[in-house]
């Protein structure tokens, strides 16, 4: 038995209209396919039999929420012409394979634009779609190591930090993606021609870090960790630990701020520190053993209300229940799931979660049906196990 597949929701975003084609991956094509389809467009997922996922339940991977799934084999016989086909009726195409793997599979921009001109083909990748390293296989860490990225990020007597893959995969790659599809979708409407729009994780997460390379330039910044104003060199900008042994986030940079930070804190004698760097080791200290006298919970309530620019640390199941957080809605329950809600918001088409995980193939009947191709024999269509 089959099921009737979840059928697509016009009206929902910005994008209502616009059909994406995701060629299945893992890490930040989804992620920007996600975004897309958050945006309100129609996002068709094409999953491979036993094809890639994360290692959950793909009924939480939040990922693919409000898309819809087909399932197609690219290395069958009528594999290729089956991705074609919605090619022929999309706006937008995305892929993360390493470069000529689509190519081989019969995919490529060359084939679908043959079918579809006005096609925008996005490709994700790390390393970008030429250079010596654009065949080599690599994950987030790599591509943010090799720009200089993560060499800023950490204490400068330890290992760089890891900020787990948000600078690379989803900063770097998906938001980049996404920015490129929607501008080519813009000059493909105008013009009638698509073209092909090379996301790499390397350019964009060498491009987040334009300001720091002007910063540099002018001699305003030093290129070693924990030394800058921005970097936790600065003891007004960083985080403390609590009585608890949890944290509090201090971003006092400018004066009124700072002033107010050190009034609430209790050490106003030290306002001549802030612009004084030969003071600013006895100034981390002081303010490292005020906060160690009190709890996270304390200090958050002393600077409740207050222009310091000071924050509690919140672990990722403490955030949904800030009261802002909470008052604005930035996480929603779907599906049992308590997740981000979509971003950013629009005054004239909001956006919502519409639909929880696509469950892999469970669509590809109602697809068919609505973009108008060729359904396969019913026999041969997956059941939603879910």
């Amino acid at each position: 038995m089959t099921t009737a597949g979840t059928p697509p929701t016009p009206g929902n975003g910005p994008l209502s209209g616009v059909r994406v084609v995701e060629l299945a991956g893992i890490g930040p094509g989804p992620f920007a396919a996600m975004l897309l389809a958050d945006l309100g467009a129609d996002v068709v997922r094409v999953d491979r039999p036993g094809g890639p996922g994360l290692a959950i339940d793909p009924a939480h991977d939040v990922t693919n929420r409000n898309k819809r799934s087909v399932l197609v084999d690219l290395k069958a016989p009528d594999g290729p012409a089956r991705v074609l086909d919605l090619a022929e009726r999309a706006d937008i195409l995305v892929e993360g394979f390493r470069p000529g793997v689509a190519e081989r599979l019969g995919v490529g921009p060359g084939d679908c634009h043959a079918r579809n001109p006005r096609l925008v083909y996005g490709r994700m990748t790390g390393w970008g779609q030429d250079g010596p390293l654009a065949r080599r296989a690599g994950h987030d860490i790599a591509y943010i190591a090799l720009t200089g990225t993560l060499g800023m990020i950490g204490r400068p007597d330890e290992p760089p930090a890891v900020p787990a893959n948000l600078l690379g995969d989803y900063a770097g790659g998906s938001l980049y993606l996404v920015v490129g599809v929607l501008a080519a979708l813009h000059h493909a409407r105008a013009t009638g021609t698509g073209q092909v729009v090379d996301a790499a994780i390397v350019d964009g997460t060498a491009h987040l870090s334009a300001m720091i390379h002007g910063m540099l330039a002018a001699g305003g910044w030093q290129d070693r960790r924990a030394a800058n104003l921005l970097d936790g060199g600065c003891p007004y900008y960083g985080t403390y630990e609590t009585a608890d042994g949890r944290y509090m986030a201090v971003g006092a940079l400018e004066g009124k701020f700072y002033e107010e930070f050190l009034h609430l804190l209790g050490l106003d004698d030290l306002a001549p520190a802030r612009k004084d760097w030969t003071r600013w080791g006895e100034l981390r200290e002081r303010i490292a053993a005020a906060f160690g006298s009190r709890t996270r919970d304390e200090w958050t309530a002393v600077f409740e209300g207050s222009d310091a620019c000071v924050a509690p640390v919140l672990s990722l199941r403490e955030a949904p229940h800030h009261p802002h957080l909470a008052a604005r809605g930035t996480f929603t329950d779907h599906g049992g799931i308590t997740q981000p809600a979509p971003a950013p918001r629009f005054s004239a088409t909001p956006t919502t979660v519409r639909t929880g995980p696509a469950r892999p193939g469970a669509d590809t009947a109602a697809v068919a049906r609505d973009w108008g191709i060729p359904d396969r024999p019913a026999d041969d269509l997956v059941t939603d196990r879910g």
